[in-house]
């Protein structure tokens, strides 16, 4: 079975993904643009969206913040970046999450790429993962680390004593200029596995850097093609990232061409 859902707020995430038909829900556990530390977005706390989540058959992951770049070579963001993510991997683990995505950052136009990877080796160094932690593709920088198909070979090559898994996005991967539709093969032949789809189509025309999701058919991507590389990742799960209240229209399309 292929999970199809999408992502939800934190008002009633749980109810939200049952109103959306989603069998599997994304949600951030806390301020996407913040520092702070996780929240949960239940009366009952991590044990009461657990709880939610598992009456309703909706299968959970989590979405570290935006900010987090284990990747950089400022202090400011590095050292703040691995103290929140292994907030976020204990937070999610609790939640019962099947797993954690977070970015691949990137490093300054001036800094060596290299530090970079070795920053993403340091950080599973110190952090003990409870859950799988899922490594996003990014759509744009220049020394982004999971941008290029040569970027994540790099990065899967720094962490191959680790176990780490892949979230693909296909606006992402499109916007990056990796062909369709076999973007989502070239990577798996890298990395081995997906584990996550973003399935998202894309405002920003191929290889345009643009990190700007639109709902299926709405985007440069075309149908199709979107459907295509999606099965060619295999994933176990697949997730939309798309506008409301376009998503359910999304999440029913691939329900209908996703075995």
């Amino acid at each position: 079975m292929t999970f199809i859902g999408g992502h939800v707020g934190q008002e009633d995430p749980i109810g939200q993904a049952v109103e959306i038909g989603a069998d599997c829900a994304q949600l951030f556990l806390g301020d996407p643009q913040g520092w702070k530390a996780p929240t949960f977005p239940h009366p009952d706390g991590a044990a009461g969206l657990k709880a939610a989540a598992e009456e309703a058959g909706v299968r959970i992951y989590v979405h570290a913040p935006y900010l987090v770049n284990v990747a950089s070579t400022n202090n400011r963001i590095r050292i703040p970046s691995r103290k929140i993510l292994d907030q976020q991997i204990k937070a999610a683990t609790e939640v019962g999450a099947a797993g954690l995505i977070v970015h691949g950052g990137a490093v300054t136009k001036d800094d060596d790429p290299d530090v970079g990877y070795d920053n993403w080796r340091k950080a599973f160094e110190r952090i003990q993962p409870t859950l799988p932690v899922l490594i996003e593709n990014t759509a744009g920088g220049e020394k982004s680390m999971a941008r290029s198909l040569e970027g994540i070979a790099k990065l899967w090559d720094t962490l191959a004593d680790f176990e780490v898994g892949f979230c693909f996005d296909t606006c992402h991967a499109w916007a990056a200029g990796i062909e369709f539709p076999e973007a989502a093969a070239r990577v798996k032949a890298i990395t081995g596995r997906i584990d996550l789809v973003h399935a998202n189509d894309s405002q920003g025309d191929f290889d345009s850097g643009r990190d700007r999701h639109a709902n299926f058919g709405k985007g440069t991507i075309g149908v199709d093609n979107l459907i295509e590389c999606i099965q060619l990742a295999e994933a176990p799960a697949v997730m939309c990232e798309t506008a409301f209240p376009g998503i359910a229209a999304d999440i029913a399309l691939l329900k209908s061409r996703i075995s």
